[in-house]
């Protein structure tokens, strides 16, 4: 086992790796940008190095100054949390160069799985069902138009590289085709330095449904059951649950068992997520993998009873996973909402700035999951997650009641927060009998920019 491991993060996510290294005894080093300087979780480290300016790309983006921590610290692995450097596949063989472990999968499976197009090749090898699109990446406007009319409009153009929807437009004829791909590729090209994209059939109001898998280094793979992400706003998810209501078993089994061959395939190991769309009629479609942690991974924790974050520890120092598969089990109903620092009454303007006022909510059955306490000043260098807010309940509608105690316990006061709009999800019909899909939020909710 590790002794001493460097968090390549911040914020939240940065905070929860510290607490599992603390649980498993293993001293646990932060880096920390000069806009972070002075956070409160940066204490809780054994050591806090300062890695540059506030801007992430002289940062949290910048390999060699990272690398130059890890050494001067001596620690032996790499965390890097989500986002960032987190599915970089040349950050994790930088450190592997380097003697040091990155908690996380193979590069060459990063690689493969973290490029769609390459993804959905393996999804289709492993008679894992796709989406119809492309074959290939699209290289010309009169491609895409032959195969636009080929599969028939909507259709999703996607990047190649990278997620969290940036990348992504749908086109609904060939004037919107052409206008699409060309600010898709700049937006990729800027997010990911990879402007490459793909097509594929734009599936009307699917629910998003993505699978928690676990990987060991000697060929054991489990999954660890579905959450429900149906429930975004460009593509950035605002409530995710598990299990996924009103989702057939035999479709959550199959699209579970999907899943693991998928990564088995990929010769896989670690933490990652699948992830789905499903239609109207419970076909499902393979979408992308995400090969790092994800931010809503607290939901499976709740109803499995496993720590995600110290498995990827305990896989990247070589230890076997320690159950089977038929030792998952899902255990009530776990529900989380991201709490952002945006108003979404405007468009979900991010909100920077001083939080006056930190009251947040317990009680049975509440868990919060966030690095800001009273004071805390808002950078608007990042992104702007505050918290996550999760409730577990034996019954999904205990939690539902229990996450609008929670909701109205929680009060933020100096910055516009996303809390308003989860009061109103939780007390929307449709929502409450867990009939959602990824349009919920915009065919419910105008914004004043949208009106």
């Amino acid at each position: 086992m590790f002794q001493r491991i460097l968090v390549a993060n911040r914020g939240e996510i940065a905070l929860r790796v510290i607490r599992a290294c603390r649980d498993m005894g293993i001293e646990v080093v932060a880096v920390f940008s000069e806009a972070d300087r002075g956070a409160a979780y940066l204490g809780l480290a054994d050591e806090a190095i300062c890695i540059g300016p506030g801007t992430a790309s002289e940062s949290y983006l910048n390999i060699p100054r990272l690398i130059s921590a890890a050494e001067i610290a001596n620690v032996q692995a790499i965390h890097p949390g989500y986002g960032f450097l987190s599915e970089n596949a040349h950050f994790a063989e930088v450190c592997r160069s380097c003697n040091i472990e990155f908690i996380g999968p193979p590069q060459e499976a990063m690689r493969r799985l973290g490029n769609k197009n390459e993804a959905r090749k393996l999804a289709q090898e492993n008679k894992v069902p796709v989406v119809p699109g492309s074959e290939g990446l699209i290289t010309t406007e009169e491609e895409a138009v032959r195969l636009a009319h080929e599969i028939g409009f909507p259709v999703l153009i996607k990047a190649a590289a990278g997620g969290g929807g940036r990348g992504m437009r749908v086109a609904r004829n060939d004037i919107s085709l052409k206008t699409g791909l060309q600010s898709a590729r700049q937006e990729a090209e800027k997010a990911f330095k990879d402007g490459s994209v793909y097509l594929e059939k734009y599936i009307e109001q699917p629910r998003h449904i993505e699978v928690q898998v676990l990987a060991d280094r000697h060929g054991k793979v489990v999954h660890l059951w579905e959450r429900e992400c149906s429930l975004q706003r460009r593509h950035q998810k605002l409530v995710e649950e598990s299990p996924a209501p009103n989702l057939p078993p035999e479709v959550r089994q199959e699209i579970c068992d999907s899943a693991v061959r998928l990564v088995r395939s990929a010769k896989y190991h670690n933490a990652g997520t699948c992830e789905f769309l499903v239609d109207k009629d419970f076909r499902f479609y393979f979408i992308e993998v995400n090969a790092r942690i994800q931010v809503e991974h607290p939901v499976t924790e709740l109803v499995t009873g496993i720590d995600l974050v110290q498995q990827q520890i305990r896989i990247a120092a070589g230890e076997p996973l320690r159950f089977d598969q038929a030792d998952i089990v899902q255990r009530g109903s776990a529900i989380e909402c991201r709490i952002n620092a945006e108003d979404p009454a405007a468009d979900f303007r991010p909100s920077p700035g001083l939080i006056s006022r930190w009251q947040v909510p317990g009680g049975p059955g509440v868990r919060l999951d966030t690095h800001v306490v009273p004071g805390y000043k808002v950078p608007p260098n990042y992104d702007s997650l505050l918290a996550k807010l999760l409730v577990h309940r034996a019954t999904r509608p205990e939690a539902l009641a229990c996450m609008r105690r929670a909701l109205a316990e929680f009060i933020v006061e100096g910055v516009k927060t996303t809390i308003p709009i989860h009061q109103q999800i939780f007390k929307h019909s449709a929502f409450i009998e867990g009939q959602v899909d990824t349009t919920f939020i915009e065919r419910n909710w105008r914004t004043k920019s949208g009106e």
